[in-house]
């Protein structure tokens, strides 16, 4: 047979690859934030993380000292109807992540694309994703999945933006929550509501889209930050006699709520931080009211506000001040708070509740939150400091600290480990997000609600002191138990081993480099 002859070689397809290049030096989940975010500037250019700076500043120091950004954008998806989620991050960030999102109630499957070396830096988990992704796109099932990069697939520049905007009619948000970019899980619920609203707002540009379930028969006012659930219906009540309805929370709980919020007369920016959100109902022509109603001043300032920017008409507005305020008035009075309280979390309604503390009588010297300053939370910011009130924003853990420790406070609300550091020194304390954001703020429901708990937990001080008391002399730290002789500290030994133990991880760093 003649070499003409013979037969021709079959050619076996060959997947699409997207050289990614080597990875950075020092890079992997271990790598230092600059490494991180140098590699993700040289894979992806620099306009990501350019985005996130100008939207979530951080500072003066670096990043709030918070758990993994991802778990709000992924607590957000998890909780919308006919939503999936895809994480593509490293297997102990995906597992640490999807252990959280469980242990606070999250009913629904995660999915998640595993990777290698190889796969990463020759593109061929970007091809994995998109096959995940179209093996999940069933419209039967699904609205939409949301696609999350975490930290080693953003550096490495994995291109979520490549993948198709739709599949088989349902939506793919593609979306990347590093940690070096994201400051705190807060603001990651922003990213993934940002990217939903600015999908569903060019779905309406281009033509009819699915009308919500229930139809207010008034102009709405949507409603920015997730909030307890007695909220949105005691704000409705408010903005009745305006003429006004209480329009969907974002982030939404299902795909149609989107177009509901921008079909909105006003967005009440009741968690002033979110700032790709607002981005998308400013595009929409959508103004903004910040602030929220709590307490006599925080309900009267923000009426105001929201008429104004409705058009409505003064008179209709003093006549609800005139029906709520000294409802809410004698709620406050019916139910004092009477004690030095410090208010810290990173929720991003540590002003709200700070205000509705000093309007119940509470002295509130610190209020520190890990959100940032922007201008939908300046009207609180000042209200707050024109009495007084020390603000921190980006608080760290210490100036959170420190600040129990020089106001002494009656009572701390604050982070699990300011909630911790009180307790040891018998000052009472209540976590944030459980015992405080967990109840009303807004109108009359939220006017009365903070007084039972914070007095009942200032009123354990007693037991506070007799349990130090008690306990006094059992010894702490290298002493704590119960020993024939009480063991002392050797801090030179520390040393020695912090010195060995630093050496042997450069060491371990510059091998894996």
């Amino acid at each position: 047979m003649t070499k003409r002859d013979a037969p021709a070689p079959v050619l076996e397809r060959q997947p699409d690859r997207i050289a990614l290049g080597p990875p950075a030096e020092g890079g992997g989940c271990h790598a230092d934030a600059g490494v991180l975010r140098a590699a993700t500037d040289k894979a992806q250019g620099s306009e990501l993380l350019a985005r996130y700076a100008a939207d979530y500043p951080v500072g003066p120091h670096d990043q709030p000292q918070s758990m993994c950004p991802a778990f709000g954008s992924l607590r957000v998806g998890l909780r919308m109807r006919r939503t999936a989620t895809v994480l593509s991050g490293s297997a102990c960030c995906v597992y640490g992540l999807t252990f959280t999102s469980h242990f606070y109630g999250a009913r629904r499957t995660v999915g998640y694309v595993p990777f290698n070396s190889e796969t990463l830096v020759t593109g061929k988990l970007f091809e994995d994703i998109k096959e995940a992704v179209e093996g999940l796109a069933d419209p039967a099932l699904y609205d939409a999945i949301v696609v999350t990069n975490l930290c080693v697939p953003t550096a490495s520049g994995v291109p979520l933006r490549l993948l198709k905007k739709q599949i088989n009619g349902v939506r793919i948000i593609g979306i990347d929550v590093p940690g070096f970019g994201i400051p705190t899980h807060a603001e990651a619920k922003d990213v993934l509501a940002g990217a939903m609203l600015a999908y569903a707002r060019a779905e309406a540009e281009a033509g009819p889209v699915a009308a919500p379930r229930v139809k207010a028969d008034r102009p709405t006012v949507t409603l920015l930050g997730e909030m307890f659930p007695a909220d949105p219906v005691g704000i409705g009540m408010l903005l009745e006699p305006l003429g006004l309805a209480a329009g969907p929370v974002v982030p939404t709980r299902e795909w149609r709520e989107l177009y509901a919020a921008l079909d909105c007369a006003a967005v009440g920016a009741i968690h002033p931080f979110y700032s790709a959100s607002m981005r998308e109902f400013e595009h929409a022509g959508r103004p903004i009211v910040g602030s929220a109603p709590v307490g006599v001043e925080g309900t009267a300032a923000w009426l105001d506000a929201i008429g104004a920017a409705c058009g409505v008409a003064q008179r209709l507005i003093d006549n609800a001040k005139d029906r709520f305020l000294p409802a809410i008035g004698g709620a406050l009075a019916a139910n004092p708070i009477n004690g030095r309280i410090t208010v810290t979390g990173y929720e991003g309604s540590e002003l709200l509740v700070a205000r509705l503390l000093i309007e119940s009588g509470a002295d509130v010297p610190y209020v520190g939150t890990a959100c940032p300053a922007t201008v939908a939370g300046a009207a609180d910011r000042a209200w707050l400091e024109a009495r007084g009130v020390r603000v921190q924003f980006r608080a760290s853990l210490e100036q959170d600290i420190a600040a129990v420790e020089e106001f002494a406070p009656d009572l701390a609300i604050g982070t699990t480990p300011v909630v911790q550091y009180a307790k040891q020194r018998a000052i009472p304390a209540l976590y944030f997000t459980n015992l405080i954001s967990a109840r009303p703020l807004m109108g009359m429901a939220g006017a009365g609600s903070l007084a039972q708990v914070i007095n009942a937990a200032m009123a354990n001080k007693p037991r506070f002191d007799a349990m130090r008391a008690f306990f006094d002399g059992v010894g702490t730290g290298p002493g704590a138990g119960v020993w024939e002789d009480t063991p002392q500290d050797r801090p030179q030994f520390k040393k020695k081993y912090a010195a060995l133990n630093e050496a042997a991880r450069k060491a371990a760093e510059a091998v894996g480099s």
